[in-house]
């Protein structure tokens, strides 16, 4: 009984880890897949909208940052909502973000068993989730070491191929190398209608695709418990962030749009294919259905990891079921991994019965809860600062004019939402949610006290 008293998270992840995570947290299938439809809903000015979105991620992962060492003893950013923001909004923050990462995974691994037919056509599409989500579950269940290894490898293989898509674009631009809609060039970013196509509009409307690209990016705020030196460690991966953002997304962008007019870029594949075959690159296909596969499994890998630490916090704080502070021998919270991956197993069923259009309705959902984790980091680092108002050394820049602005700015962003017709329904089940979730946590506190 005393071992399991004095049972902790493990300190397995390294410095390499943390930074890959942060990384992969950063690179999710909406770039890869999604990048076509919001290049057309926006034009060559999605670029600016990822350089936006990107700066105000990168104040809410610095406040996040900062917020992490003002006490490295604590298992994540969800320990630090309770101690400024108290029980109540801890638990409404944890949960939300617990289901932040099933909704998100939900799609992900789901679309696994879409991209396996690619290679096995007559394999049933129930059959690819079901294997990866297992094999995922026991890379877990073994130890913290080896998902920081794997989410490495899956990390790299993102990169891998954003880098091979942004040289070869390069070069095609440089040797103006012809192609069905004409020769390469940096003009084909003004040539067609301008920077702004479709106004400012389009230019606004494309902030939510935008955002939905950079969900998860604050998973490296989950790591805390688990990184072997967080002092170190933290810092590193977070200011790295303004590079990532400008070589991966912005980066991508303009190699893309400047390989091929934007209105010519196809809506059915990915942008990433057709860039490729542009060269004459045999089995272009085949290679980027490798990549978004290992950016399902990377999502559904993150999303195993994420919630189960999630609601190991929430137990620990008293906003959970005792059980889910139970820890295996590998100092992994089976109990509470188990019940966010048997979640994961309903949820994936539940999705071959429902029409896919609940696809887009659930990853609204997904997008608005992220948005408002977000904004509770943001007031939870205000609150720390109030209390501690030199801050530490890895001090919020511009703080508090910084903080508020990017509030500000993520508040905005709902707003658009609400005014686009395939978000409303999404941010009208998100409010109904939150709402559920504050009623929840005042009969909770009541029945604690």
């Amino acid at each position: 009984m005393e071992e399991k008293q004095e049972r902790h998270l493990s300190r397995s992840l390294k410095s390499r880890h943390i930074t890959m995570i942060a990384i992969g947290g950063a690179i999710g299938t909406g770039l890869f897949l999604g990048s076509g439809s919001a290049i057309h809903a926006a034009g060559p000015s999605l670029i600016l909208t990822y350089l936006i979105v990107g700066i105000f991620c990168f104040f809410m992962m610095r406040a996040l940052g900062e917020l992490l060492l003002a006490d490295p003893s604590k298992h994540s950013f969800i320990d630090s909502v309770k101690e400024y923001m108290g029980d109540r909004m801890e638990f409404v923050a944890g949960w939300t973000y617990w289901s932040c990462w099933l909704t998100l995974a939900m799609a992900d691994l789901t679309a696994t068993g879409i991209y396996l037919q690619y290679w096995f056509p007559s394999l049933p599409r129930w059959v690819g989730p079901l294997i990866i989500l297992m094999l995922l579950m026991l890379v877990n269940m073994i130890n913290v070491g080896l998902f920081g290894e794997l989410e490495s490898w899956f990390s790299m293989i993102k990169v891998i191929a954003i880098l091979a898509l942004i040289v070869v674009g390069l070069l095609m631009v440089i040797f103006h190398t012809k192609t069905s809609s004409g020769p390469a060039s940096l003009a084909n970013l003004v040539n067609y209608g301008g920077f702004f196509p479709k106004g400012p509009v389009g230019f606004l409307m494309s902030f939510q695709m935008a955002t939905f690209a950079f969900v998860g990016i604050e998973m490296v705020g989950l790591t805390a418990g688990e990184t072997a030196n967080p002092n170190e460690d933290i810092p590193k991966a977070i200011n790295t962030l303004p590079m990532r953002i400008g070589l991966f997304y912005v980066g991508s962008m303009l190699a893309i749009m400047a390989v091929y007019p934007w209105h010519d870029i196809k809506m059915t594949s990915s942008p990433f294919v057709q860039v490729f075959a542009g060269i004459g690159i045999t089995g272009a296909a085949g290679i980027l259905n490798f990549v978004v596969l290992t950016a399902a499994m990377s999502a559904t890998n993150s999303c195993i990891f994420s919630t189960s630490r999630s609601l190991y916090s929430l137990s620990q704080g008293g906003n959970g079921p005792k059980a889910f502070q139970k820890l295996s021998r590998q100092a992994v919270p089976v109990n509470a991994m188990r019940f966010s991956s048997l979640i994961l197993f309903i949820v994936v069923i539940l999705n071959y019965i429902i029409p896919e259009g609940v696809f887009n309705v659930i990853s609204g959902v997904s997008t608005i809860n992220f948005i408002f984790v977000w904004i509770i980091i943001l007031l939870c680092h205000i609150k720390y600062r109030k209390q501690a108002p030199a801050g530490n050394n890895f001090a919020m820049p511009g703080f508090p004019f910084t903080s508020w602005l990017t509030i500000a700015f993520f508040v905005a962003i709902i707003i658009v939402l609400f005014f686009i017709k395939a978000t409303r329904l999404s941010l009208i089940i998100s409010l109904i949610f939150f709402a559920i979730l504050f009623l929840i946590a005042q009969i909770w506190g009541k029945q604690a006290k």
